[in-house]
């Protein structure tokens, strides 16, 4: 197996696996009409999540990685649009809010707090007369991957 890139490592990308997990897996118990009216589209906005993070991240400029989470946020409000619609129309079950929820309640402030720390460097220390600055891994340019 390959080495972990540095969006693998992120805490928010990891959820944005769980949730897509998640709605995959409830998705796929439907029948036919209802996966395809409401559980592709549901499939494909939580996949989205994940998926900005993993490309905003492999951009190399913060301005890009900060475009591609915004467009990860949008998805999940996409994502939350289709889980209403499903829970109106049946399709989800308590045991199947029960599981999603806690992710979704997880995932959004975690997404923001992300958006607001990309290219943000919160410390700056003093080394041998020099400043210098961390950045507490929130960089998203890794050039040892």
């Amino acid at each position: 197996m390959a080495a972990r890139t540095s969006f693998e490592n992120l805490q928010v990308y990891k959820l944005g696996e769980k949730l897509a997990d998640e709605v995959w897996t409830v998705v796929t118990g439907w029948e036919q009409f209802a996966e395809a009216a409401v559980g592709r589209q549901m499939v494909r906005a939580a996949d989205s999540v994940g998926a900005n993070i993993a490309e905003g991240s492999g951009r190399g400029s913060f301005q890009d990685n900060r475009r591609f989470v915004k467009m990860a946020r949008g998805s999940l409000n996409e994502t939350k649009h289709w889980l209403r619609r499903a829970y109106r129309r049946g399709l989800l079950s308590t045991e199947d809010v029960k599981r999603i929820r806690p992710i979704i309640d997880e995932l959004a402030p975690k997404l923001n707090a992300y958006l607001q720390s990309i290219g943000n460097i919160p410390n700056t220390i003093r080394i041998d007369d020099r400043d210098e600055a961390t950045d507490n891994g929130q960089r998203t340019t890794d050039s040892s991957c």
